[in-house]
């Protein structure tokens, strides 16, 4: 073996196959974060649809591993795919948005103005008259895309910094008066929805 042949076997063995392994796994854990979000949502076609290529790729990745037991590079770049797939995965399903959210709301102070605003914005809003640990609460109610919650937590925020708010994701609604997820257009959506 030529020298030459020699440092490019040692960069393909200590280089180029650490860094296909974490290619690998970091897309093979970004597609398990996207397809438990999507499962969660019912979507029941894609998810394994993805859990197929998912797991091919991890296939791959393992197989390079133990190939190459001996080398640690290996053992760092499966690792290290693995961490960068978590955190691209908690990226793009923050970045997708997709799913449907229920906000509620708890507030000691008067919550008119509140839902007032939230309802001229197309937010259906649903508020009721409650009894808390400490008295008279006003509770309310909206269900929204969940890429209007972050709009939704500022409002409350902006009328009442210290109420209490809870988001909860919901798997199927029906019949809702819904902003659509384009905010260019702020018509109210009646619409019949299921596992959205």
């Amino acid at each position: 073996m030529t020298p030459e042949h020699f440092i490019d076997s040692e960069i393909f063995t200590f280089v180029i196959i650490p860094l296909l392994i974490f290619a690998a796994r970091a897309c093979d854990v970004t597609l398990q974060t996207v397809r438990i979000m999507l499962l969660s949502k019912g979507k029941r076609l894609l998810a394994p649809a993805l859990g197929f290529v998912e797991i091919l790729i991890w296939l791959m990745a393992i197989r390079q591993v133990f190939h190459n037991l001996s080398n640690i590079y290996c053992y760092i770049g499966y690792a290290g795919g693995f961490a960068m797939g978590n955190f691209v995965g908690m990226y793009l399903e923050e970045r997708l948005a997709f799913g449907i959210e229920v906000v509620r709301i708890v507030t000691q102070k008067d919550a008119s103005e509140l839902v007032i605003y939230l309802r001229s914005k197309g937010y259906g809003v649903t508020s009721i008259d409650a009894q808390g640990a400490s008295g008279h609460v006003n509770v309310i109610f909206t269900t929204v895309n969940r890429c209007h919650r972050t709009k939704v937590v500022d409002i409350i925020k902006r009328f009442n910094p210290k109420a209490f708010y809870t988001i909860e994701d919901v798997r199927a609604v029906s019949e809702g008066v819904f902003l659509p997820r384009s905010t260019k257009n702020i018509n109210i959506l009646h619409s019949a929805r299921k596992g959205k």
